[in-house]
């Protein structure tokens, strides 16, 4: 008997797009109550009921957790299924790449339904960064002898690295990061982020529905009154490790603050991901299509710029042009991040992080890269765009970039609705 061959090459469409909103990753945060597996029970179980899904059909839960220790250890992917109301034959795995984790786990799960060995698989993230430290799970970053080798500095060091070379000062950077605010607190005040659902109790009484970050009241003013954050590390030696490889640096601009770089928070994602007769076996209307994906490997010492490369690698991929592009989200994990992205594709801020971004927002490492994805989704929806971009910088020196096309119901392969 000759094996059946899966049939290759399968369109993976965005089928449901959720996450929680983010909360104060400390623990005067609404969500610090809440446990990293409840956060993701939540979200199954409204995926479940919202989209009337069949569980017992999903291949397989994918979640990137950065620090998975202690409540977000074992394999909270398949544990919260236990927890859920899902059918125990769904299988669980929890992944770590870094900042980019709930990004890669979208990818991951894309190509295994585009290779045809999958049909249905639901990807994500959860950080809970008020009950779990960051950088809990130790890891070689800690060794001495091993980040001499690697010539390795703070992720902190490396956004002041960049502005360095790019001569920008304070106030360049805090005027990125007054943007970001103005606009997270009108999206917000406006209802954009459709993707956001609440946070419930035990009970069902809402926990938190909003995300809570956010400052409507910042001010220029207020942000330039803010001390440098990293230069304390710099002056202890990391700043002398990047002139190694960066002589050309001299003096180090230490303009990173509290007030223009990613918040910590916590929350959880997830994306419903499927081929077209999956779909159309559970009735689900497909929201968007994933076109391309861009995963690379930079310099580990500047470590930030992966974006440029991660994007450019995913539009070659899709036969697609900056151009084309309506909509990007550039994750704010340092605020010249996006500034550089910008400067080298040469894109105009009104396309970047239209509704704010992790600097107003929060960042929750895991969850992070899932949940721009849900952020390009509903404003491409709202804006009747077609394509949109989300990408991360990645510790270590990574980037991870994916393209997005908005539809609105199943038509030609490639085409839009």
């Amino acid at each position: 008997m000759t094996a059946k061959k899966p049939e290759y090459v399968k369109e993976v469409y965005i089928y449901d797009a959720i996450r929680t909103p983010r909360g104060r990753g400390r623990a005067n945060g609404t969500l610090h109550e809440v446990r990293p597996i409840d956060l993701m029970v939540g979200l199954l179980e409204t995926l479940k009921e919202r989209t009337q899904l069949d569980t017992s059909k999903v291949d397989d839960l994918v979640l990137g957790v950065v620090t998975p220790v202690q409540e977000q250890g074992n394999d909270i992917a398949r544990l919260a299924i236990n927890n859920s109301s899902w059918d125990e034959n769904v299988s669980g795995v929890q992944l770590n790449r870094f900042c980019a984790s709930g990004l890669e786990a979208v990818q991951q799960g894309a190509e295994r339904i585009r290779s045809g060995w999958d049909n249905l698989i639901v990807a994500g993230g959860v950080e809970s960064m008020s009950r779990v430290a960051p950088g809990s799970d130790g890891g070689p970053w800690n060794d001495p002898a091993s980040s001499f080798k690697m010539q390795y500095i703070t992720q902190g060091v490396a956004a002041d690295l960049i502005a360095t070379l790019e001569n920008w000062t304070q106030e360049d950077v805090d005027k990125y990061a007054l943007e970001s605010q103005k606009r997270a607190a009108n999206a917000v005040k406006n209802g954009y982020f459709k993707s956001v659902v609440p946070v419930k109790d035990m009970n069902g009484l809402t926990i938190l529905d909003t995300d809570e970050y956010f400052r409507a009241d910042t001010t220029l003013e207020g942000l330039g009154k803010l001390k440098p954050a990293f230069k304390e590390q710099g002056d202890n030696g990391m700043a002398a490790v990047a002139r190694l490889k960066y002589p050309e640096a001299g003096e180090f601009h230490h303009v990173h603050t509290a007030g223009n770089s990613s918040g910590i928070v916590d929350g959880a994602a997830l994306i419903l991901l499927g081929n077209r007769e999956a779909g159309e076996a559970q009735g689900l209307k497909p929201r968007g299509r994933i076109v391309s994906i861009g995963r690379v490997g930079t310099d580990p010492t500047i470590m930030l710029n992966g974006p440029v490369p991660a994007t450019k690698q995913a539009l070659e991929r899709a036969g697609l042009s900056v151009e084309d592009i309506d909509l990007f989200e550039v994750n704010e994990a340092f605020a010249v991040v996006p500034m550089v992205f910008m400067k080298e594709l040469n894109i105009p801020h009104d396309k970047v992080n239209v509704n704010g971004g992790a600097i107003a927002l929060g960042h929750p490492l895991g969850a992070t890269g899932a949940m721009i994805i849900g952020t390009v989704l509903d404003e491409l929806e709202r804006r009747g765009g077609r394509y949109g971009v989300a990408t991360l910088c990645v510790g270590g020196g990574m980037g991870n970039a994916v393209i997005i096309e908005r539809i609105e119901d199943f038509v030609e392969e490639g085409a839009q609705a």
